[in-house]
């Protein structure tokens, strides 16, 4: 197995070049999600010959990339989402970092490229955090978007497996999903258009998954609708899959009047597996006060719940957004909506708990030390 570092102190060596020009900083009030970015970028280099170099800390600049590189002919390209978030005492935490960094090297082996080391790489985000940790914004909301990435900068237009690969990592200071409250989405049912299938890649974080997604997308808003719902197949109203970008899930009284019920598609290989959407469902079983499901549901057994009231409560989830409260789903010119949110702003109430708990475990308000850990402390 190739490892992105030759010895395991190698990342406390990073090569670390202070910019001489730093950015101006927006005020938070005026943030926009990914579109502001931060003084450095972190990079790793590897090549088939040489393997791993040193890992890099630079001033945030363009990459001279060979026109011929596979990753602008054939999508070689996965990343990930993750945060890092300021708490009331100034300390700089991150959200179930581990979670993103497996993820991450599973999506790179999907693309065929080198193994790394996952906490060395991890601890090269944390140091790339901590030289830009003024830019993270205080405040409930505010964070640091973290996107680490892999691209194959191979000169090659063949297909096959990549002799050169760039691991970089950039930071977006970012604002409240939802600034002024809750908005629940309306979602379009989508048939005809398909994001993941059995034995392909909805399971990896490629960006060859997000790209084909965007005419669906423009198509449902123009239309009126917040996103779009992926269904694949036919059976009772086709299978329910992914909500836009996030993980979906539906709150429901049992048909067989035996309790409540959190459901949300299983990992078949076509869902990808949040690190939000794995939270959630770890509360909800600690809280143990209904069944935590993880099954097929499909877009026949919501339509059935909803009108016979009950439908308590759909809501996607996911890094950006933490939970996105779903108002209405149209499938085939029928409109369902959950009992909540019943007006146009607002959650439900275990939508409202899951933001809650989650959200405080992040800002460090929750004691949840091995979701929260703290990488940098006030000086």
């Amino acid at each position: 197995m190739l490892h992105i570092f030759s010895t395991p102190a190698q990342s406390s060596n990073i090569q670390t070049t202070l910019t001489k020009s730093p950015k101006p900083k927006i005020p938070k009030e005026k943030l926009t999600f990914g579109t502001t970015f931060t003084d450095h970028i972190m990079e790793v280099n590897w090549t088939a010959g040489g393997g791993w170099e040193a890992p890099k800390i630079a001033p945030y600049a363009p990459f001279q990339i060979d026109p011929a590189a596979s990753v602008l002919h054939y999508a070689l390209e996965c990343f990930e989402g993750m945060k890092a978030y300021r708490d009331a005492e100034g300390n700089v935490r991150m959200f179930r970092p581990m979670k993103n960094m497996n993820r991450f090297h599973d999506s790179c082996a999907r693309l065929q490229f080198p193994s790394f080391d996952k906490e060395e790489f991890l601890r090269c985000i944390e140091e790339l955090v901590r030289v830009d940790s003024d830019w993270i914004p205080e405040g409930d909301g505010y964070s640091l978007y973290l996107r680490p990435t892999a691209i194959s900068t191979h000169p090659f237009l063949g297909v096959g497996p990549s002799g050169s690969v760039k691991l970089y990592c950039m930071l977006a200071p970012v604002g409240p999903y939802y600034p002024e409250g809750f908005k629940p989405t309306t979602l379009l049912a989508e048939r005809r258009y398909v994001r993941a299938w059995p034995g392909g890649t909805g399971a990896s974080k490629l960006g060859a998954n997000y790209g084909p997604t965007i005419q669906p997308q423009v198509q449902a808003a123009a239309g009126g609708f917040s996103q779009v719902l992926w269904i694949f197949g036919n059976e009772d109203g086709g299978e329910v899959t992914e909500a836009g970008t996030m993980n979906f899930m539906a709150f429901l009284e049992k048909e067989d009047g035996s309790g409540r019920e959190l459901v949300t598609p299983a990992l078949d290989g076509t869902i990808l597996p949040g690190v939000t959407r794995d939270s959630v469902l770890t509360l909800a079983k600690e809280w143990g006060e209904f069944e935590v499901s993880e099954r097929k549901i499909t877009m026949g057994e919501v339509t059935r719940a909803a009108e016979a009231g009950r439908l308590l409560e759909c809501f996607g989830c996911g890094t950006a957004a933490v939970v996105s409260p779903i108002k209405s789903i149209s499938s085939e010119g029928n409109v369902v909506k959950p009992l909540h949110p019943s007006g146009d702003e607002g959650a439900g109430p275990l939508t409202q708990r899951v933001w809650e708990s989650i959200t405080g475990i992040q800002y460090g308000k929750v004691g949840r030390p091995e979701w929260s850990p703290v990488i940098s402390k006030p000086e």
